[in-house]
């Protein structure tokens, strides 16, 4: 696009206004700017400050002493803004306009425009064509005292004049821009919503800014006062947080990186979220707000907190919406989670119950990261709870005090093996839970040395004692009666000796052993054709099994019973009753095992009555 603008002829004092156009289509650049670029019409308001802000410090560069002062006015559907910065010449304006065409021309972008405060100024004014259908400036150079002020008045038909004022006009350096609302964007300048959008985008600047006699800046800013003491701190951002972000934090996390320029706070989530949910945190430049959607600011595993910074260092993207994702941002990234992380290191050693506070609502999205992150897995480990047969421990406590880390994969299994296991002091971890079983296995990651290993019927007959050759011996015909009734089932009969003599039989079974009792069930319920292909692919899984505790003072009664059938309606009772111990979910056939040995024994009971009597 062409953007050639022409210059006036040389005037006298104060001429007329010279008509101009810009040389690009101006409609189409603003429509470029409202939907491509700015996420919002809002972000006019924030680009006047900057603008403001922007020449505040040009001309404090220039003169330490001078004032800096910021000035919004609102009313009627019109927008006037003041300030006391460097000021423009009629010269300084058409190079600012002929830095905004030569920004197409070149192609260079328009990162490289903003990138001095001329192409700050200029992209500016053109943002607020988005809600204005005119744009009245009046500026006067510091720089060039001798320089009259300069008016430039521009349409949102792309026309806009250049021309001289008398002195009177604008007696102190510094500029005013004045807009008028275009069609349906009146609320954009109505006086409250100015005054909202002001106190959101400067409320950090350095500089006195107000909208009427109302002060937008509010420094300095809350992680920087000062506090009676701890606890007061803790009041006021946690004030703070709820006002910004709508919630109480669990817990604040001070942010300061002074090699980056950076200041702020992290408010911890008071309630789960997924670990997948990218969090928006609230971004300061010099003071302005750039973004509160600025995603990249901290690690991943960090997804549970939300962050509020200052910082003088990172880089925004054309938009000024977002930061540029450079090595500065990295650094900053990586240094802002080790705050957090020397933060849950803090709670570790020195505040166990906001630690069990926190991780009582994020330990599921923390066990989630740490699956895939060995750096969260690291951090959290000797914290992270689990239900083991030792109580709720970490797994680093757990690994210390049994040298082999044993775990179930289903609650189910846990809950068959977890009494019997502790009682001969096998150490279990219920892995039953989301994400635990797999953080087991990755302990020897973490904790080299460590041996992990999954507890099946195998192992844990293993621990049980064997019962002398010639006790069981003479139990022989009470254990075939047992296994004869309990065959049907796809479950064997074994006796050992284990504690607690309380539990009086044991199911045991795993995986393998549960896929084989599926597909004879299967088998049973098929037509020929899928019964053959079921039985075609019967394998040699290990059944389940029912192992009796020959320490247990009833199961010695029932061995010493003389009638098999008897026998047999005493075998059920004790499977139907261990399964329900396990809290396993019942099969038909079980259910109907446990109605027909509940009847037997009835019978069995009043037939012994009726027969005594």
């Amino acid at each position: 696009m062409d953007s050639q603008i022409s210059q006036p002829s040389q005037p006298s004092p104060h001429p007329p206004p010279s008509p101009h156009s810009f040389q690009v289509d101006l409609r189409g650049l603003v429509d470029l700017l409202s939907h491509h670029l700015y996420s919002s019409p809002k972000v006019y308001l924030r680009e006047l400050l900057q603008n403001a802000v922007d020449a505040v410090t040009a001309r404090r560069a220039d003169e330490p002493g001078a004032p800096a002062r910021v000035r919004l006015y609102a009313e009627g559907g019109a927008l006037r803004v003041e300030d006391t910065g460097v000021g423009l010449t009629e010269a300084d304006v058409h190079s600012l306009l002929a830095t905004i065409g030569r920004s197409s021309k070149r192609a260079e972008g328009l990162q490289e425009v903003r990138s001095d405060f001329l192409g700050q100024f200029g992209i500016g004014l053109l943002a607020c064509f988005v809600v204005a259908e005119r744009i009245r400036v009046v500026s006067r150079s510091a720089r060039t005292p001798g320089a009259p002020p300069v008016e430039w008045t521009a349409s949102d038909d792309g026309s806009y004049t250049v021309r001289t004022l008398p002195d009177a006009e604008r007696p102190e350096p510094g500029t005013t821009v004045q807009l008028v609302a275009r069609a349906g964007a009146a609320e954009w300048l109505a006086p409250e919503r100015v005054e909202a959008l002001a106190r959101d985008f400067g409320s950090l600047l350095p500089y006195d800014v107000r909208v009427g006699d109302e002060a937008v800046t509010d420094l300095p800013a809350p992680w920087d006062r000062p506090y009676p003491g701890p606890a007061a701190r803790r009041v006021a951002l946690a004030r703070h947080c709820h006002d910004l972000f709508g919630f109480t934090p669990l817990d604040t996390i001070d942010l300061s990186v002074p090699l980056a320029g950076v200041r702020g706070v992290a408010y911890v989530l008071p309630s789960a979220v997924s670990p997948a949910r990218r969090a928006g945190h609230r971004v300061h430049l010099k003071g302005m707000l750039l973004t509160e959607r600025a995603e990249q600011l901290l690690p991943d595993w960090a997804f549970f907190v939300r962050c509020v910074l200052d910082t003088d260092s990172l880089r925004p993207t054309a938009s000024r919406e977002a930061l540029y994702e450079d090595e500065t941002l990295a650094g900053v990234r990586e240094a802002l989670g080790e705050r957090i992380r020397a933060w849950l290191t803090g709670l570790a050693a020195g505040d166990p119950e906001r630690l069990a506070a926190f991780l009582a609502v994020h330990h599921l999205g923390v066990k989630s990261l740490a699956r895939h992150d060995r750096d969260m897995l690291r951090t959290m480990l000797p914290w992270l709870p689990f239900e083991t047969t030792d109580g709720r421990l970490s797994l680093e406590e757990f690994a210390r005090r049994h040298p082999v880390v044993h775990f179930t994969r289903t609650v189910e299994e846990y809950r068959q093996v977890a009494p019997i296991a502790s009682a001969q002091g096998i150490g279990v971890i219920n892995g039953g839970y989301t994400y635990d079983s797999e953080l087991v296995q990755a302990l020897p990651s973490v904790r080299p040395g460590t041996v992990v290993a999954e507890l099946d019927a195998e192992t844990v007959t293993a621990h049980l004692d064997a019962v002398d050759p010639a006790e069981e011996l003479a139990l022989s015909g009470f254990l075939a009666a047992a296994r004869a009734r309990l065959d049907p089932l796809g479950c064997d009969v074994v006796l050992r000796a284990f504690h607690p003599l309380s539990v009086p039989a044991l199911h045991l079974d795993d995986r393998e052993a549960r896929h084989e009792q599926a597909r004879a069930d299967a088998e049973e319920r098929a037509d020929d054709l899928w019964a053959g292909i079921l039985g075609s692919l019967r394998g040699s899984a290990p059944r389940a099994r029912l192992v009796l505790n020959h320490l247990n003072p009833l199961v010695r009664r029932i061995g010493a019973l003389p009638d098999p059938e008897l026998i047999g309606t005493a075998a059920e009772s004790l499977y139907g009753q261990a399964l329900l111990m396990a809290q396993r979910p019942l099969r038909p056939a079980d259910s109907a095992l446990l109605n027909r040995a509940f009847i037997g024994l009835l019978e069995w009971a009043t037939h012994s009555e009726e027969g005594g009597a």
